[in-house]
């Protein structure tokens, strides 16, 4: 399994929190943030599986290209990025050593704060 950064994910996430869509959370509200498999499930419905991709910070290339097991490191909720999980996936990505994720997320993170901030 080699789990490297989405770039296409890190560049749609950007462009969220430039449009302004995200919810600037707390840090423990991931846990009830996060979509759940249902949600997941009806979105892939509707969408497919590339736009799926886009709210994953990390894909393996390895994994069949429609299948959940492709994609981790959730940033949002298909709708906003959640400035809670990104740091819930920042934190992760730094304790399994992918590096490249862990550091799209801090600055994504930053984005997110500046953007607040204007």
């Amino acid at each position: 399994m080699t789990v490297k950064l989405n770039e296409t994910a890190l560049r749609h996430a950007r462009s969220l929190v430039r449009d302004g869509k995200v919810v600037r959370d707390e840090r423990d509200a991931w846990s009830e943030h996060a979509p759940s498999a249902d949600d997941e499930n009806a979105f892939i419905d509707d969408e497919g599986w590339t736009d799926y991709g886009k709210w994953y910070l990390g894909v393996d290339d390895d994994d069949d290209r429609d299948t959940k097991q492709r994609y981790s490191f959730p940033y949002g909720d298909f709708k906003k990025v959640h400035r809670c999980g990104v740091i819930s996936l920042e934190s992760r990505a730094g304790q399994y050593d992918h590096d490249d994720i862990r550091d799209a997320a801090k600055k994504l993170l930053e984005l997110i704060d500046d953007e607040g901030r204007s």
